[in-house]
C-alpha cells in the first residue's frame, strides 16, 4: 500500500526541497498589492504577464547593513543607502528582489523572503496608466449613471478586433452555442502597437456610421501591460464615451483591467465571457419557454372549464324558461289537481255512504218493516240523485279540463307548423315576421316549418301576383 502522507508531513517535504533547490535567487517583476502591517514587515507580490510570485520582507532585513561609522550599505553590491528602500516602495515599481525560496506551512503557498530589494524602474506605463485613470474620473468618464445596459437577446453585433486572432474565434464560438441567433459583423483592426490606438477609434467609428448594430464590442486576448496599451490610451478612451451605441468591452485577462473596460458601458473579463453576457444558454431559453407553456396551459385550462360553467348555467336557465319547458309544467299541475279533484270527490262519496249506512241502521231500529221500505225507497232515490248530481259534477270538471287542454295545445308554437304553417324570422332584427313592411329586400330569413327550418332571401321584386313566370 502506498504511504498516505498528511498535510503537514508533505508540506513539510516540499518546504525541503524548495529551500535546499532555491537556497538563493534574483526575481525581477512590478510590485502589487503592498501591505504594510503593523509589525513592520512588508507584504507584496511580483507580477509580470503570466505570473505572480508572493514576497515577504521582513522588517530585519530591510535596513541593509551598518559600517562601524555607522552608514547603511547594500551588502551585495556595497552601495551606501541614503535612505531604506522599503519605506518608498508603492505598487507599480519595477524591482528586483533577491532571497530564498520557501513554502508557509499554515497556507500550502510558496514564497520569497527577500533579503535585497532593489528598485529597476517606477513602472512608466502604470504611471501613465494612474494618471490618464484621474484625468478621466475627473471629467466623469466612469460614472455609472452615463452607462447603458446591454440590450437583451441582440441580434445585430459589432465587433471591432485583430480578424485573425483567437480572441474574436473564442467569441463568435460561444455566440453561436448561445441565444437564439444573431449576426456579427467583424470591423478589422490592429490590436497592438503604436498604430493600435487609432485604428481601433477608426473602426469604432466605421461601425457607427452604418447604423446597422444594437451594441458594440471591442474584444482581445490577453498579453502585458505594454501588450495591452493600446486600450489605455485617451483617444480610445474618448471613442468609447462618445459611441452612441452600448458598448461592452472585453480585453485581456480577468485580472486585466485597461481604461477601456473602466470607461465601456459593460466590462467583461474575457473576449468569451462578452459574449456570455450578451446571449443567454440555450437551455436556460428552453427552461423558459417550458415554464411559458406550463402557465399558458394552466391559463387556457382555467378559463375553459370557467366557459363551459358559465354555458352550463346559462342552459339551465333557458331550459327553465323555454315554452315547452313550461307547458310540461302546466300539463303536470293538471294532472296533480285531477288526482286531487277524484280523490276528493271519491272521499266524500264514501263518507255520505257511510252516513246514509248509519241512518239506515237507525231507523231500521225504530221503524217497521212497512216504513222502512219506503224510507228506503226514499233513501235510493235520493242516492240516485246524488249520484247523477256527482255525475254532472265530474262531467262539467271533465270538460273544463279538457277545455283547458284544448286551449294549452292551441299555445303550442309548434301545433300550427304540423298543419302547414311557418314562424319566419328576420336574421336582421332577430324578431318574428308578422308584417310585410317589417321587411326590406336583401334581408335574410329563418323559416321553421314542422319538421326543420328554411334559409330565404327577400326578393328585390313585388310580391307575385300569379302573373309572373
Amino acid at each position: 500500500m502506498p504511504h498516505v502522507f498528511e498535510v503537514a508531513e508533505l508540506t513539510r517535504a516540499l518546504k525541503s526541497v524548495v529551500e535546499s533547490e532555491f537556497p538563493f535567487v534574483w526575481v525581477r517583476g512590478q510590485v502589487v498589492n503592498l501591505s504594510r502591517p503593523g509589525s513592520g514587515h512588508v507584504y507584496f507580490s511580483l507580477r509580470d504577464a503570466e505570473a505572480s510570485l508572493g514576497v515577504v520582507w521582513f522588517k530585519g532585513a530591510q535596513a541593509g547593513r551598518v559600517t562601524p561609522g555607522g552608514e547603511r550599505y547594500d551588502p551585495l553590491t556595497g552601495e551606501v543607502l541614503e535612505r531604506p528602500l522599503a519605506g518608498l516602495l508603492a505598487d507599480g515599481m519595477e524591482v528586483m528582489v533577491a532571497g530564498r525560496l520557501t513554502v508557509y506551512p499554515p497556507r500550502g503557498t510558496y514564497q520569497l523572503v527577500a533579503e535585497v530589494v532593489q528598485e529597476v524602474g517606477a513602472g512608466r506605463l502604470w504611471l501613465e496608466f494612474e494618471e490618464l485613470k484621474k484625468r478621466l474620473a475627473a471629467k466623469g468618464f466612469f460614472e455609472a449613471a452615463r452607462k447603458r445596459p446591454l440590450p437583451p437577446h441582440p441580434t445585430r453585433v459589432a465587433v471591432v478586433t485583430a480578424p485573425a486572432g483567437a480572441a474574436v474565434r473564442d467569441f463568435i464560438r460561444i455566440g453561436r452555442e448561445r441565444g437564439h441567433g444573431a449576426k456579427v459583423r467583424v470591423y478589422p483592426t490592429l490590436v497592438q502597437g503604436e498604430a493600435a490606438p487609432a485604428g481601433i477609434v477608426r473602426a469604432m467609428l466605421r461601425a457607427v456610421a452604418d447604423d446597422w448594430a444594437e451594441v458594440l464590442v471591442l474584444i482581445r486576448g490577453g498579453g502585458s501591460l505594454e501588450d495591452l496599451w493600446a486600450f489605455n490610451t485617451e483617444e480610445v478612451a474618448k471613442a468609447i464615451y462618445a459611441a452612441p451605441l452600448p458598448v461592452l468591452v472585453g480585453v485581456g485577462h480577468e485580472v486585466d483591467v485597461t481604461i477601456a473596460d473602466m470607461v465601456a458601458d459593460v466590462r467583461a473579463a474575457t473576449p468569451s465571457h462578452a459574449a456570455q453576457l450578451l446571449w443567454p444558454e440555450r437551455g436556460m431559453l428552453a427552461q423558459r419557454l417550458d415554464d411559458a407553456e406550463m402557465a399558458l396551459r394552466r391559463q387556457i385550462g382555467s378559463l375553459v372549464s370557467l366557459r363551459e360553467r358559465d354555458l352550463a348555467a346559462l342552459a339551465r336557465g333557458l331550459s327553465w324558461l323555454s315554452p315547452a319547458r313550461r307547458l310540461t309544467r302546466l300539463e303536470e299541475a293538471f294532472a296533480a289537481g285531477e288526482k286531487r279533484l277524484t280523490r276528493a270527490g271519491t272521499s266524500r262519496l264514501d263518507v255520505l255512504s257511510r252516513r246514509l249506512d248509519g241512518l239506515e241502521a237507525r231507523l231500521a231500529r225504530r221503524f217497521d218493516r212497512q216504513s222502512l221500505d219506503a224510507r228506503d225507497d226514499a233513501l235510493t232515490r235520493r242516492k240516485e240523485r246524488i249520484a247523477a248530481a256527482m255525475r254532472l259534477f265530474l262531467a262539467d270538471r271533465q270538460g273544463r279540463l279538457d277545455v283547458t287542454a284544448m286551449r294549452l295545445a292551441g299555445l303550442d308554437p309548434a301545433a300550427p307548423l304540423a298543419r302547414g304553417y311557418s314562424l319566419t324570422t328576420v336574421l336582421r332584427t332577430g324578431k318574428f315576421l308578422r308584417r310585410e313592411g317589417e321587411v326590406r329586400p336583401g334581408d335574410k330569413l329563418d323559416v321553421m316549418v314542422y319538421e326543420g327550418r328554411v334559409r330565404a332571401v327577400v326578393s328585390q321584386d313585388g310580391p307575385d301576383d300569379g302573373e309572373n313566370p
